[in-house]
């Protein structure tokens, strides 16, 4: 398989951290130049320690000026761009739609949404000066099956599948391919924090809960972080130069949630 990503030009939000940091390990295992950002200066500080080639910025997706800010100073630098990743997200609260508190419901969307947008607004110029190149979207399986509990954030990845769909369409004369991956339930802490949140909902001991979840996926698995980095070098290098407008479960086949 053809990778080619040898000097390609990457953004990774929230590249510190999590699935972002796998990603970032990946372009750089494949030879790519790589910018990450991500709002924690713990998980930056040890990011540059175990990448100290790649670039980085303290920057809130959910902050026009933050994104300005780190693209325009991208632009200088580089001049082009070939892959952004918008990675960046939060799982929101975990609450009946009744109960859910305004203020959570606005943040998820700012970073989950409105993020994806503020990035991908401001990467465009930059990725069609370098004559095209690739968008990754990280939604959700919460973004196809729907998530009890969750309204938020499965609202939030519906939302990012659209905005997918519609940016293939819009930016695919410009030889710019856009995606969504859809990850399934994620091995890490994260998971096992929104595992604890259920459990406690449902009044269930965290391993009940958590059987719970696996029995709803074909392969009775979680899956890795690296799973996603690894499908996201498949699809931006030139092995998937003809996908694009597509919506890519990377799950296991999590068959229903709730």
């Amino acid at each position: 398989m053809n990778i080619g990503m040898n000097g390609k030009r990457v953004v990774v939000t929230a590249g510190a951290q999590g699935i972002g940091l796998a990603i970032t390990g990946a372009f750089v295992a494949a030879g790519a130049q790589v910018h990450i950002c991500d709002i924690n200066d713990d998980f930056l500080a040890a990011a540059k320690a175990k990448f100290p080639a790649v670039s980085q910025s303290r920057t809130d997706v959910a902050d026009e000026a933050q994104v300005d800010v780190m693209f325009a100073e991208l632009s200088t630098r580089w001049g082009g761009l070939d892959v952004l990743v918008n990675n960046a997200g939060i799982a929101g609260p975990t609450a009946k739609v009744e109960d859910t508190d305004l203020a959570e419901w606005s943040q998820t969307i700012a970073v989950n949404l409105t993020g994806p947008f503020l990035c991908t607004r401001r990467a465009v110029p930059l990725l069609k000066a370098a004559g095209g190149g690739s968008i990754v979207n990280l939604s959700s399986i919460a973004g196809r099956l729907g998530f009890p509990l969750r309204t938020p954030y499965s609202a939030s990845k519906y939302g990012v599948i659209g905005l997918t769909e519609t940016w293939a369409m819009e930016l695919g004369p410009s030889n710019i391919r856009v995606n969504a991956i859809l990850p399934g339930i994620v091995a890490g802490d994260r998971q096992e924090r929104v595992i604890a949140a259920k459990a406690a909902s449902y009044g269930i001991e965290h391993e009940a809960m958590r059987q719970r979840l696996l029995d709803k996926v074909s392969l009775r698995q979680m899956v890795t972080a690296q799973d996603i980095a690894s499908q996201i070098i498949f699809i931006c290098s030139p092995a998937g130069a003809a996908i694009s407008g597509q919506s890519l479960s990377v799950c296991g086949n999590v068959e229903h949630i709730g």
